[in-house]
């Protein structure tokens, strides 16, 4: 089911369309966000003329779009800036800058999103701040609304199709998908998606993979106690962990972005 078009960002797959829209619901019930807490102030979408949210849709995550819309317009990100990308376990890292005190950084999680959202609002959310990196976080939304990993793995394809298409060369890291408590059922799954993205990363130079399932977890093979109390999202902890890794990851030998030829 290839879904590789950068010309047509805007209209993801079938599968992610559907989810854009509610429409695909989860067996116990219907369609449901982690959340939908917005990193940046909601309240900046009022200064601003509504004209200046070009890609913002009617999906489920269109306020949280028109926020980081605002706040861009407000006051523009500087380019070649490191972009964190993806769901809500990028938007709740609220010491991202204090982590990677020796990069400019960028936040633009929203979630709980899936892969299909974060490239719905591809124009939006990341080509327009032309980074020296992405790194990437998204996935278990995807598994949890019932894709498969080969699906899931499609939207990712089409996510590096769109960056070639628009950021040429630019790096992406991949933080491979988290066990958590809270599902820790979708292990496997997440096994499988992991590995057909480090197969990927394996024959391209500007996409990483970066492990983040090996310090999350105990000798006993269950998720460390690193969570909140729903058991899905990370305490400081779990961050900490996070940044060891990706500080290690930032290093790897990758592609450079045709913006910044110098950020490495």
């Amino acid at each position: 089911m290839a879904r590789n078009n950068p010309a047509k960002f805007w209209q993801p797959g079938v599968a992610g369309a559907l989810m854009l829209l509610g429409l695909i619901a989860r067996p116990h019930g219907g369609l449901v966000a982690d959340d939908q807490v917005l990193v940046v102030d909601p309240s900046a979408v009022a200064a601003v003329p509504s004209s200046l949210f070009p890609v913002a849709s009617r999906s489920r995550f269109a306020d949280d779009i028109r926020a980081f819309e605002a706040a861009d317009a407000l006051k523009p990100p500087p380019a070649c800036a490191t972009l964190f990308v993806g769901s809500s376990s990028i938007r709740f890292w609220h010491t991202l800058a204090d982590d990677f005190p020796d990069r400019t950084v960028i936040n633009r999680g929203f979630g709980g999103s899936t892969i299909a959202e974060v490239n719905y609002f591809f124009g939006s959310i990341v080509a327009p701040y032309k980074p020296a990196q992405v790194v990437f976080y998204a996935g278990e939304n995807d598994l949890t609304f019932r894709l498969t990993p080969a699906e899931t793995f499609e939207d990712f394809r089409e996510f590096m199709a769109l960056k070639d298409a628009s950021l040429g060369s630019t790096p992406v890291w991949f933080i491979s998908a988290k066990p958590s408590k809270r599902r820790f059922d979708q292990i496997y799954r997440q096994q499988e998606l992991n590995t057909l993205v480090r197969q990927m990363a394996e024959a391209r130079d500007d996409l990483v993979y970066v492990d983040v399932v090996t310090p999350m977890m105990t000798a006993q093979g269950q998720p460390r106690d690193i969570f909140i109390e729903d058991g899905l999202h990370m305490t400081a902890e779990g961050y900490t962990t996070w940044t060891a890794v990706l500080q290690k990851a930032l290093g790897a030998p990758a592609s450079s972005s045709p913006f910044c030829p110098a950020s490495r």
